[in-house]
């Protein structure tokens, strides 16, 4: 009996060990990567701020406190991203060789068991395949966190977008998810881009840079100008902004929206690279009234303007150089 009893006993400390229930955890394992750190966000608001996970003798674990189901995305150092889907009181598993990062793979939720048959099933197809893999997914899984995440990823932050398409997808899956408040942020910002698409005026709008200056965009009616968006987190953003410096500058207009959280990064950063560009901050990030109105929703990302009118959007720098020689 008593034996009974110190095992009872045992099973209640073990699970009470467990992840909380108003918490998620996840924890990894990575082959080739003894120490290191990789940044992670969130895509529906399950954290506000870009966090940093540490990975010490392979290993890491982080734990957040999670009330509803949400996405977060890891960035490795090579700047792939992983979904992670995350559910209050679950914990999860990634393990993967940091040589072979798109091979990675996460376990513990059907959410995470979704993604990792779509990963698997998208490994040696074409960029349109991949798309119409993810149409099929949507429409066999409208009720999923991870069908947002890939008409995000296919259809509206990828360099050739499809706003209509998206904009179809998601009210597909709004049908089967109405409360998701998240869900009609990202519609409306859908609108919002299909409003900014390629030969639409740019919209009209005012603010206030860093120095104080009044732009709106009256500005950009005559020329060649380019807006982007960038954070001093996101390496390829800061060097997009770099070689806009020093290609750019003197044949277009540039303004930059900078997506720090606080002014304090982003101001070292201004000041050790010399960028005497106009940045407009305001510390709302992807919240920010303007990052909505021009349709921004991932980064880097940019609009190029010409008398006006938008001729292009999300270019890559090879693009922007090209468009500007």
């Amino acid at each position: 009996m008593k034996r009974l009893s110190y095992l009872i006993l045992l099973t209640l400390v073990l699970v009470s060990c467990g992840t909380k229930s108003d918490h998620f955890t996840l924890e990894g394992r990575l082959l080739n990567l003894n120490q290191g750190e990789f940044y992670v966000y969130s895509t529906d608001g399950l954290i506000n701020d870009i966090d940093t996970i540490h990975v010490q003798a392979g290993r890491f674990s982080y734990d957040i406190e999670c009330t509803t189901n949400g996405t977060l995305v890891i960035v490795f150092p090579n700047f792939s991203e992983q979904p992670v889907f995350a559910q209050p009181g679950k914990s999860c598993n990634l393990e993967g060789d940091a040589s072979k990062l798109k091979e990675a793979r996460v376990k513990g939720t059907k959410e995470n068991k979704l993604m990792n048959q779509f990963r698997e099933q998208i490994e040696s197809a074409s960029p349109d395949e991949i798309r119409h893999y993810a149409e099929l997914f949507v429409g066999d899984h409208p009720e999923s966190l991870v069908s947002i995440y890939l008409v995000r990823k296919y259809f509206i932050t990828c360099q050739n977008s499809d706003y209509k398409k998206a904009d179809k997808l998601l009210k597909i899956i709004q049908k089967a998810q109405p409360e998701n408040g998240r869900l009609k942020q990202l519609i409306d910002q859908v609108e919002a881009q299909a409003q900014t698409a390629i030969g639409s005026p740019l919209p009209k709008f005012k603010v206030v840079d860093i120095n104080g200056d009044t732009i709106t965009q009256a500005k950009f009616s005559k020329g060649d100008a380019i807006i982007y968006v960038w954070a001093t987190w996101e390496y390829e953003s800061c060097n997009m902004q770099r070689n806009l410096k020093n290609t750019v500058k003197d044949k277009a207009t540039c303004l930059g929206i900078c997506l720090d959280a606080d002014k304090t990064e982003y101001k070292k950063l201004l000041d050790r690279e010399n960028i005497d560009l106009p940045i407009v901050f305001d510390g709302k990030m992807f919240d920010s009234p303007l990052v909505k109105k021009l349709g921004f929703t991932s980064i880097p990302d940019n609009i190029v303007v010409k008398n006006g009118k938008i001729t292009g959007r999300n270019l890559t720098l090879q693009q922007i150089r090209e468009k500007f020689n």
